[in-house]
């Protein structure tokens, strides 16, 4: 009888201390990485009017496809570092009827990487949040400037929609 509890009390320690272990400091836990890798690069090759064979060859297969949405792609990136807070990106590409792209909404914007805001335009100064919070307004191209130019082009393109096969006729002849 006295060894039967003192096997059992025994017994018991080691689980509570097995079970202490879990959260004890110092365990090393993963990180935990879900969705679709959306970085700086990608976001500056969109371009509007892109097709969505286009869009899907530079970012890859949607996280997010709503049926009720049908012209509104979702991608969706979180990560949480080892047990502390979990972060959370979101980009939104939206279609227009022709399938092409119109626009894009989401953490991610077209323009300066994170590592350009983050090191200034040289890599030597450093840029304060408040500096980068509020966007500076565009100067218009000079008249007649290459930049001007390329600009109108970008105006005037058309877009072409694309033309769709005629069906196979299945009648016997």
């Amino acid at each position: 009888m006295q060894k039967t509890k003192l096997l059992l009390t025994s017994l018991t320690f080691v689980g509570l201390i097995a079970l202490a272990g879990c959260s004890f400091p110092g365990v090393y836990k993963i990180d935990v990485q879900q969705g679709n890798v959306v970085t700086q690069d990608m976001i500056d090759q969109l371009r509007p009017g892109m097709t969505r064979s286009q869009v899907r060859f530079i970012m890859g297969n949607p996280l997010l496809t709503d049926t009720f949405h049908a012209n509104r792609w979702d991608y969706l990136y979180s990560i949480q570092p080892g047990g502390g807070k979990r972060l959370q990106e979101r980009v939104s590409i939206i279609f227009n009827g022709n399938d092409q792209l119109a626009g894009l909404s989401g953490d991610f914007m077209p323009g300066v990487s994170r590592d350009e805001a983050i090191l200034g335009q040289d890599g030597a100064n450093v840029v304060t949040p408040q500096m980068t919070a509020q966007p500076q307004a565009e100067e218009p191209p000079a008249p007649g400037s290459l930049l001007e130019q390329i600009q109108r082009e970008v105006d005037d393109v058309q877009s072409v929609p694309i033309p769709t096969p005629e069906p196979l006729d299945s009648s016997p002849q």
